[in-house]
């Protein structure tokens, strides 16, 4: 069983304390509100890839916690975080979201392939490895398409 209480107390300083550190223009706020959702998604699925890969002990106890938290984050509107404008073409350097994410229609079909995963992770998560592995690996799908699609290569 995952804190909620806890994870929404870490989201709102995460928040108060990305704001506090972007300058007034809204879109950097939203640039760095992005970013901090990004690294909390990283920071929850990273040992669940591990614990796929092999390079983590599965612990069923902290799948469930991690996948969990992924979920509640589901809960989260975060639109605002992805103003237009907000691209690495009108702020190279602080972003490498590509001017195309608000230039396509079909954007949402990422979100939705994201969520399914989650949903499934979070079903999955704390039934064993081997019920972890595809869950964990069909994240990484949704993941990976939107990123590839949608971010500056490095």
């Amino acid at each position: 069983m995952f804190n909620a209480t806890r994870l929404c107390l870490f989201v709102l300083g995460l928040g108060f304390a990305v704001t506090g550190f972007a300058a007034d223009d809204p879109n950097e706020k939203a640039i760095k509100a992005r970013q901090g959702e990004m690294q909390l998604r990283s920071f929850n699925a990273g040992p669940l890839f591990g614990m796929a890969k092999g390079q983590v002990d599965y612990d069923a106890a902290l799948a469930s916690k991690l996948a969990g938290n992924l979920k509640l984050m589901l809960d989260l509107d975060n639109g605002r975080a992805w103003a237009p404008g907000s691209h690495n073409g009108a702020y190279p350097g602080k972003t490498t979201a590509l001017p195309k994410i608000w230039e396509n229609s079909d954007i949402g079909s990422y979100g939705k392939k994201y969520k399914e995963a989650v949903i499934n992770l979070a079903a999955a998560a704390g039934n064993g490895v081997d019920a972890l592995k595809p869950a964990v690996g069909d994240l990484g799908k949704a993941c990976k398409g939107c990123h590839d699609e949608f971010r500056e290569k490095k």
